[in-house]
Formats: structure tokens, C-alpha cells, sequence
């Protein structure tokens, strides 16, 4: 057996670290500000020299309008996605920006063609923690169309440059039928002004606020990140965060809870301070029903929500949560308009931070919640007062003539140990 150690220490060294310690976010390595700076230096470079030579960039490494299959199947196609052509995000939005005045918000994200609802829910639940999103979204220039961003991956932060090219579903006015083209009186600057304009063209995500760019740029960037789109259909949301984060993951089964108030006090009443949230429940059996698929209550099985925040008013507990698709909520007790919203418990509104409205975002009781969701994903993120220490193993195999195995050595995966420590608290994740 081989192994190299590696070994990181970031902190206060005082007793008193807990009060002067930064607000939990980004992991913090020794390679974290070189990935900061050297994206920060790539986007530079990218805009001074496409400046100089009078074009907008192009990502060659990953270019959805010429080379479009590669970048969004891979080198299987498995599916096939409603795109028509790609535009600039300059060309289908009047004034874009990557975030509006307000920053990230967890309404802003609207599911599109791709079942990457895993990410999009991680990014709707960390777009609950203040500046959070930001810190990842290193660097840009709309005007010469650059973007960078940072993800962890293999215990290090990784840049990612993509350009602002973006697949667009509605289809260019020569496509269009004689009968649909007279609907905008046979005048194509019409349509392009009127359909081919706004975040509703986008074959993928897009954001809720029209000229916020930040949605689907992301999840562009982790699409490049992970190879192809495709890549992105189906995953676990504590997959993504720990992506985005560096965070340390567990998945919690509701049924395996043993103390439901502690879960509470001491998990859930957390949320987006120092750990994110996410749930789903698995999907029915609907043979007996002899319907292809159901719901729990406006709830969809197999689809992942994220947790936005856990909030306890006049003595009730109740969980605040969102479907990344925008729409398609929870219809039991405390949904939206439901009888439980006298006037005496409208007033709790602004507390819970909720509003009615068909946006995703809905209000369960913790009893409910513990009942219809079989699966809670919990990301643990840290501080720079934790330390990340690390041991690579390297486990050869046995001789052809033995059995086939790893050795004297048991391990589920090739894969690094990772323990995070601080003082009297430690996290292992294998």
C-alpha cells in the first residue's frame, strides 16, 4: 500500500474564535485564493485580449454553437432537448445583468428542458444565505461576454470559464409557418422584439426576474464542469452544494430520527447559517391506482425542494420550502389559501418571510413535513476556523492467480479520507 498525506490549517488559534469567526460559506484551502485570483486573472486576460481584437469571447472548450451536440450530449446522445438556435445573453436580454439590485434570491430560479432540478434546488437554497452565491461568481464582463466561477472538486477549488452563449427554444421567424407567421403580420422585426426577447426563450433554467443572467450562466458553467447538460439530468442536491461550497454532506432518513425536537433545535433552526437543506420523497407505486404517476399533495415524488428556513411563531414549528420549478406546490395544511390562514395567523407572514403567490415557495407544519418527505440532504459548511487535513491512499491489487480484491485494505471507493476538525468538533467524510 501507498499513500501521500496532505494537510491544510486555517483558524483562530485563540479561545476565542467563536465570536471573531467569519459567517460559514466557501471552504477555505490553501488553494482557494489561488483559484479566486487565477480566475479573476483569466477573465482579465480573456478581456483585454478580446478587446484588442474587437470580439466578444468564444469558449472553445465548450462551444454550444459549434459544436453543440458535443457540448450537450457527450458522446451519448440519451435524450434530445428543445433548442432551435443560441444566442448572446446581450441579444435576448435589452439591459442583462448578473444579478438585479436585491442580489440572488431563491425565487429568481425557474427550472427549464433539463432535469437537473438536484442543482437547481442546491442553488435556491444556498441563494437563501446571503452572499453566499456571490463568492462563487468570481468575475465578468457582459460586454465582451466572460464569465468565471469556481466549484470543488477533488478536495480543490476548480475556475471555470464559459462564455454567454445560451440555447434558445423558440424558433427563428423563417422557421415558422405561414399561418404563424401572420399572427405577427408577417414582420420579423415584430417577432424577434416581441418572442425571441426575454429569460422565456431559454431552452434551460432561467431566472424569475427578467435580465438576471446569474441562473442559467450557472448552470452552464457546471454543465462545462461535469462535461455536457446531459451529465446534469438526475443527481442528489447535497451533491451540488457540496460543489459549490466544500461543504461535508449527509443524507438523513425521517424515519430514522430518533428525537424529533432535538432534530429540530439543533438541525433544521440552522438552516442558512452554518448548513443547507434539501428533501424529497421517493416516487409511489401507483399500480393499485392504476395511474402512471401521482402526487402527495401537489408534491412530487423523485423531484428535489429545498429548504429555505425553519421558523417557530406562537408556539407552532413550520419549515419554509420551494420547488425549483417555480411552480407546483405543497395543497395541505398551511399551503397557500388554505383555512388554517385566519387573520390571526396572517400576521405571521413576514416573519416566515413567505407570500402567497404561484412561485414555488410554500409553507409546511414540521409534523407534515416529517410525514410526507422520506429523505432530508443536510450540507455542513464551514468557517476559516476549521481545518482540513487529507490522506490519499493508494491500494493495489492482488496477483492475478489470487482472488480479485483491494489487498489487506477495505474500502468502498477509490477515494480520499477527508477530516474536518475545530477544536472539539470533528467531521469525516470517506
Amino acid at each position: 500500500m501507498m499513500h501521500s498525506l496532505k494537510w491544510l490549517l486555517h483558524g483562530h488559534q485563540d479561545g476565542n474564535f467563536r465570536q471573531k469567526r467569519a459567517k460559514a460559506g466557501l471552504l477555505v484551502t490553501s488553494e482557494l485564493d489561488k483559484a479566486l485570483e487565477d480566475c479573476k486573472a483569466r477573465v482579465a486576460r480573456i478581456v483585454k485580449d478580446c478587446t484588442a481584437r474587437n470580439v466578444k469571447f468564444r469558449d472553445m472548450e465548450f462551444d454550444l454553437d459549434n459544436d453543440k451536440n458535443q457540448c450537450l450530449y457527450g458522446l451519448e446522445v440519451t435524450d434530445t432537448y428543445d433548442i432551435s438556435d443560441v444566442q448572446r445573453v446581450t441579444d435576448i436580454y435589452d439591459n442583462p445583468g448578473l444579478f438585479d439590485a436585491g442580489g440572488p434570491d431563491a425565487n429568481d430560479i425557474v427550472q427549464g428542458g433539463l432535469g437537473d432540478c438536484w442543482f437547481l434546488s442546491a442553488l435556491s437554497t444556498m441563494a437563501t444565505s446571503k452572499g453566499l452565491v456571490d463568492k462563487f461568481c468570481v468575475a465578468h464582463n457582459k460586454t465582451v461576454g466572460v464569465y468565471g466561477f469556481i466549484f470543488f472538486r477533488d478536495m480543490q477549488w476548480v475556475p471555470v470559464i464559459i462564455d454567454d452563449l445560451l440555447c434558445m427554444s423558440i424558433p427563428k421567424f423563417e422557421e415558422l409557418s405561414s399561418t404563424e407567421q401572420q399572427l405577427y403580420h408577417y414582420d420579423k422585426d415584430r417577432y424577434n422584439r416581441h418572442a425571441r426577447k426575454g429569460g422565456k426563450t431559454l431552452t434551460f433554467a432561467k431566472s424569475g426576474t427578467e435580465g438576471e443572467t446569474w441562473v442559467p450562466l450557472i448552470e452552464k458553467a457546471y454543465a462545462k464542469h461535469h462535461g455536457d447538460y446531459a451529465s446534469l439530468e438526475g443527481g442528489y442536491t447535497s451533491d451540488a452544494i457540496e460543489d459549490l461550497t466544500g461543504g461535508v454532506s449527509i443524507t438523513v432518513l425521517t424515519k430514522d430520527i430518533l428525537d424529533k425536537d432535538k432534530f429540530w433545535r439543533e438541525e433544521l433552526l440552522m438552516a442558512n447559517k452554518d448548513r443547507l437543506f434539501g428533501c424529497y420523497y421517493n416516487t409511489l407505486n401507483t399500480t393499485r391506482a392504476g395511474v402512471e404517476s401521482t402526487t402527495v399533495q401537489g408534491l412530487i415524488g423523485s423531484h428535489a425542494y429545498s429548504i429555505l428556513r425553519a421558523v417557530e411563531c406562537k408556539g407552532k414549528r413550520f419549515v419554509v420550502i420551494r420547488n425549483p420549478w417555480g411552480q407546483a406546490e405543497w395543497t395541505g395544511p398551511w399551503s397557500n389559501g388554505s383555512k388554517e390562514w385566519t387573520q390571526e395567523w396572517l400576521e405571521i407572514l413576514p416573519q416566515l418571510q413567505h407570500e402567497f403567490g404561484a412561485d414555488g415557495q410554500f409553507v409546511m407544519e414540521y409534523c407534515d413535513f416529517l410525514d410526507c418527505w422520506d429523505v432530508i440532504d443536510r450540507t455542513r459548511l464551514f468557517d476559516d476556523s476549521w481545518v482540513m487535513s487529507s490522506q490519499w491512499l493508494q491500494v493495489l491489487s492482488r496477483p492475478l492467480k489470487s482472488a480479485w480484491s483491494y489487498g489487506d485494505v477495505s474500502c468502498p471507493h477509490y477515494h480520499p479520507f477527508i477530516l474536518y476538525s475545530r477544536l472539539t468538533n470533528v467531521f469525516l467524510a470517506t
